[in-house]
């Protein structure tokens, strides 16, 4: 590690930030030049007689933008020491003119950066960006995005839909979701649809503008032609007139808005989107089971997935794992412009599809987050094909020739710097789709000591070829399984678990397998727009949850248990069923006694029945208040009230 002066950080700084003054602002870095200097620019001078000097500044003509302060120290210095109160006795400073500030401290390695809590406010917080200096427009626009509006998202994906189904006649819904999918790529990519446009100009405009955006990656892989063939093909069933076109093309350009912020995690929007599209759809045609957003982001936790992992979904559907891991990731980069997002985009994100349709959807989806879609493969999971590229995206071809330093040894073979390390799937549940087979195919191939969470019906490798199970568990430590809230594939008609594996270890009997049953998520369905988390109940649930399965503690919910699986008769695989209490009532004892008598007593018990209801109809006395009170009940008067 090369040690650093001061003004060799502070000049590494300025060509990173890109200080330089511009026609909308003074910038620039040094230690010569105070406050006092730099507000003699202005009109009106906000800093007369200040003296403090900043070692770098960006400040804008416009007072409403956003300013940037700079404070360096040499590498040798701890940030937290000298840094960072002076950063802020600067911010404070430079909050005379601006409402918002925003602070960086920077020693060649680390960087903290901070901002004022609202606008004119001199309380400073973290702000969570990221680990690498970036160039200025990267923190600018941290204060210039608006924050996404779900609400509205759920509204206009809505409109969309019902354009497409009602006026434009698209009637399948994975053509009315790529057809929008499509033109959201289109003007992600810089198309300008235009309302006005007929139809045929509408879908040539957005067929030109997919053709090259792909055009780059086609290079690299060319399954991705199969989003131009699918969009192709999507037929409308009459004239939606200029009216449709408008609304379709208007919201289109809306939600574009949203997917631009910053301030949008790609699951906000696409959940959104995805949950509309199929929420008249009972059961999936080819045996997949959409996940939830919220279950996705929760199994991303429970494997511990970060912005350093190579996530896999080999059976990645339209593609929810891996956006939801891409937004997860990029966040804890420190944005979409951060320079570890791109890598994360490229390098991090590996799927497989077979449905064409479905592939094409994955694509659009990972477009839509302007890249990751090179990795994305359309092949059968369970065939040599699949298991061959799952292999080649971890292990060094043994002819090809690289520096050792980079990888890693793992059975006589070279591991590659970006080799697979987490797994998140939810394969097909239907017997005639092989979900094991897809399984021991994916994991077969990857690297040991890849952690794997998989979401299966509850009890599948109890109902399973024992053969298959055989072969999974010999071969794959299968530590916890999570039963999921009843109502979390309700629509699908099936009970899931999250199984969680560790790939190239057996199950051993004697470790035990953890398990326990989420009895609820705190989602209610809302009319039109499938199940939310509207009381915001789901981030504590989670967190709990989270905490919980990670420390297997079997204090924290009743559920909570070890479990020994009997790997003889490959049962104890689930989530056990709790059993009822045996409990005997008065009542049940008293019923079980009289019946005893009157056995012994040689009494019909159905005659003396009817003798009882004869009695109680026409000769009863009942008894009121503590008082005796005749009543003659006259036959076939029954609704007479006894006061």
């Amino acid at each position: 590690m090369t040690l650093l002066t001061e003004d060799q950080v502070r000049d590494r700084a300025k060509q990173i930030l890109h200080f330089e003054n511009d026609a909308n602002a003074f910038a620039g870095t040094g230690q010569l030049t105070s406050f006092n200097t730099l507000g003699k620019s202005f009109s009106q001078n906000p800093w007369k007689s200040n003296n403090n000097k900043p070692d770098g500044w960006y400040l804008p003509k416009n007072k409403n933008k956003p300013a940037l302060i700079l404070e360096t120290k040499s590498s040798t210095k701890d940030l937290d020491d000298v840094a960072i109160p002076e950063l802020q006795k600067n911010m404070s400073i430079v909050l005379k003119r601006y409402p918002n500030v925003m602070g960086i401290a920077y020693n060649g390695q680390d960087v903290r950066v901070f901002r004022n809590e609202d606008p004119g406010s001199d309380t400073f917080i973290e702000a969570q960006l990221s680990k690498t200096l970036e160039n200025k427009d990267y923190y600018i626009k941290v204060f210039t995005d608006k924050p996404v509006d779900v609400n509205e998202i759920y509204t206009l994906t809505a409109r969309i839909n019902n354009a497409l189904h009602f006026k434009f006649g698209i009637r399948n819904l994975y053509d009315r979701m790529i057809f929008t999918a499509g033109a959201l790529v289109a003007v992600r990519y810089g198309a300008k649809l235009d309302p006005d446009d007929d139809y045929n100009v509408l879908q040539t405009s957005i067929l030109s503008k997919l053709n090259k955006s792909l055009e780059p990656s086609l290079k690299q892989n060319l399954k991705l032609n199969n989003v131009i063939e699918v969009f192709r093909d999507i037929q409308t069933n009459f004239d939606p007139g200029q009216e449709a076109i408008k609304t379709f093309v208007n919201n289109i350009n809306k939600i574009s808005q949203s997917i631009n912020s910053s301030h949008w995690r790609g699951e906000d929007v696409m959940a959104i989107f995805f949950n509309e599209f199929n929420k008249y759809k009972a059961k999936s045609d080819n045996g997949q089971v959409f996940t939830p957003q919220h279950i996705a982001n929760f199994m991303y936790r429970l494997i511990d997935v970060s912005m350093d992992d190579s996530v896999l979904d080999a059976t990645c559907g339209s593609g929810t794992f891996l956006t939801n891991s891409m937004s997860n990731m990029i966040t804890e980069a420190g944005g979409p412009d951060a320079k570890k997002a791109k890598i994360i985009k490229q390098q991090k994100l590996y799927g497989i599809e077979f449905d064409k349709t479905i592939f094409a959807l994955a694509c659009a989806n990972m477009m839509i987050h302007k890249d990751g879609k090179t990795n994305l493969n359309r092949v059968d999971a369970m065939t040599p094909e699949a298991a061959k590229w799952i292999h080649n995206i971890s292990w060094l071809d043994p002819e090809g020739e690289r520096d050792n330093d980079e990888y890693l040894i793992q059975n006589d073979n070279q591991l590659k710097p970006h080799h697979i390390t987490k797994i998140l799937m939810n394969p097909p549940y239907e017997h005639k789709y092989h979900p094991l087979d897809i399984l021991n195919n994916v994991l077969d191939n990857v690297p040991q000591n890849t952690d794997a969470a998989i979401l299966l019906p509850d009890f599948k490798l109890e109902k399973e070829g024992k053969k298959k199970v055989k072969h999974l568990l010999e071969h794959n430590r299968l530590t916890k399984i999570i039963k999921l809230p009843k109502e979390t594939f309700n629509s699908e008609g099936v009970s899931v678990s999250i199984f969680i594996f560790e790939t190239g270890q057996p199950t051993n009997p004697d470790d035990g397998i953890f398990t326990c049953e989420i009895a609820e998520d705190g989602l209610e369905t809302v009319k039109n727009q499938g199940r939310q988390d509207i009381k915001h109940r789901w981030s504590a649930i989670e967190d709990f949850w989270v905490r919980t399965i990670k420390r297997c503690d079997t204090q924290a919910d009743k559920s909570c248990q070890w479990i020994t699986p009997d790997l003889k008769n490959y049962k104890q695989l689930s989530v056990p069923i709790p059993q009822k209490p045996f409990v005997i009532y008065d009542e049940d004892f008293m019923k079980t006694v009289m019946d005893y008598e009157m056995f012994k007593q040689n009494i019909n018990s159905s005659k003396l029945q009817d003798a009882l209801k004869q009695t109680v109809l026409y000769q009863s006395q009942v008894v009121e208040n503590k008082q005796n009170i005749d009543i003659k009940i006259k036959k076939g008067v029954t609704n007479e009230s006894i006061e």
